[in-house]
């Protein structure tokens, strides 16, 4: 049972989390493009350059979440996502899917630490930042709920159509609903203080901005924050859709669902995978709270979660490498467990060292720092999967990210 009041704007922000991640694409974006015939290396660039391109625009889209305010932020979000898949369904070739990650890429920097930035706000107008892991946790929990929604329907779309062009279209529905959520959020969220919402000198807010951005990379507990946080959500991001060929592989070796047609039992295969995924990783976010009162603080259980991750990509990669597709899943679900306990434990410790004025700012230089390393390990990862095999760069993979885990190890903060 939580231990807040749920309030109306609980529930507002219960039903985004739900409608933002009912995005169709997600279970078969890999296996799309392959269709489309890119290779993995092609797959891996287009990864890079949407990690760049979020790169590019990550910080500007702060300071203007933070200038002229966070829901218009969140409306340009939705607006450029909804462009993005209107391009990957009615457009095909390389170049054009470059244009729609660009788009994704505008809709990703608009969003990564706005919306955050718009939950924090609240919880500190209603004296509730110190339950902050717990809130987080709960509403993250609904984004789960919509992943294995999402991925349901995903599901019995392909296996309908028999085309995975059709998750982009169909994702453009909760994504328009969403941006009218947005639109009905009370105006006092977006600044955080009375007077930034009055018309007033718009360079003057950018210099505060800026300087409360400054002033971040000056502290070292920041900056170590920042640097596990982009190491360990980079190298997520750039291996997670990779559990869609292991599915693959795995619905066509385990004896289940034997009495449909070979091509039909993928992705039912990957549907029920995805639900049972977000199924997990909501309950994840939910008990993230009880998970760290096991240790000593926030600190340790985001050091010994980056370590275990570590390992589940080493050992995904040691059982597919042994034949064993079933098991190689089992370690890429207990991965998106691990990743979903440990997002609000993050956003937790970075918000303590993060003014709050430039909140948004602030959490999407974080953000700028996970798009860096995906912008670096995608390519390489993809290339790796073409020269030397799925499992080979699952091994290598988790043992840098291991490796990098015990150079960027947090200490505790006096307040977590």
């Amino acid at each position: 049972m939580a231990t807040f009041k749920k309030d109306k704007q609980f529930y507002k922000f219960a039903f985004y989390g739900f409608l933002k991640n009912i995005r169709f694409t997600d279970p078969f974006i890999v296996l799309f493009f392959i269709e489309s015939g890119l290779s993995y290396t092609l797959i891996g660039l287009l990864v890079s350059i949407r990690s760049v391109l979020v790169n590019v625009f990550e910080i500007p889209s702060g300071i203007f979440a933070d200038s002229y305010g966070r829901r218009k932020a969140m409306l340009i979000c939705f607006t450029s996502y909804i462009c993005s898949f209107l391009i990957f369904y009615f457009f095909t070739g390389f170049t054009l899917y470059v244009v729609g990650m660009l788009f994704f890429a505008l809709g990703e920097a608009f969003r990564t630490g706005t919306h955050k930035a718009i939950i924090l706000e609240h919880l500190r107008r209603n004296n509730l930042l110190n339950k902050k892991l717990e809130y987080y946790g709960y509403t993250r929990s609904w984004s789960q709920l919509g992943s294995a929604f999402s991925a349901l329907g995903a599901a019995a779309l392909v296996f309908v159509t028999g085309n995975y062009r059709i998750v982009f279209i169909s994702s453009v529905i909760p994504y328009i609903i969403a941006l009218l959520l947005i639109a009905s959020y009370p105006p006092n969220l977006d600044f955080s203080d009375d007077e930034r919402s009055v018309k007033g000198d718009l360079w003057k807010r950018y210099k505060e901005t800026l300087h409360g951005v400054i002033i971040l990379f000056t502290n070292s507990s920041s900056r170590k924050g920042f640097l596990n946080s982009g190491l360990y959500g980079g190298i997520f991001k750039s291996v997670k859709d990779y559990i869609q060929p292991v599915l693959v592989q795995a619905a066509l070796t385990i004896p289940i669902f034997l009495f449909l047609d070979t091509e039909k039992r993928p992705p039912v295969m990957i549907g029920f995978a995805y639900v049972g995924i977000y199924l997990l990783t909501s309950t994840a976010s939910k008990r993230s709270s009880k998970f760290v009162k096991k240790g000593s603080c926030v600190s340790t259980s985001i050091n010994v979660l980056f370590y275990l991750s570590a390992l589940c990509i080493i050992l995904s990669g040691v059982f597919l490498s042994l034949g064993v597709s079933g098991a190689a899943v089992i370690f890429f679900v207990v991965l998106f467990v691990f990743q979903n306990l440990r997002r609000p434990m993050e956003v937790d410790y970075l918000s303590n060292l993060i003014d709050r004025k430039a909140m948004a700012s602030g959490l999407s230089v974080e953000s700028q720092f996970k798009s860096l390393v995906t912008a670096i390990a995608a390519p390489l990862i993809g290339g790796a999967i073409d020269s030397f095999g799925l499992s080979a760069a699952l091994i290598v993979t988790g043992g840098v990210t291991l490796i990098g885990g015990c150079f960027f190890r947090l200490a505790c903060l006096k307040n977590t």
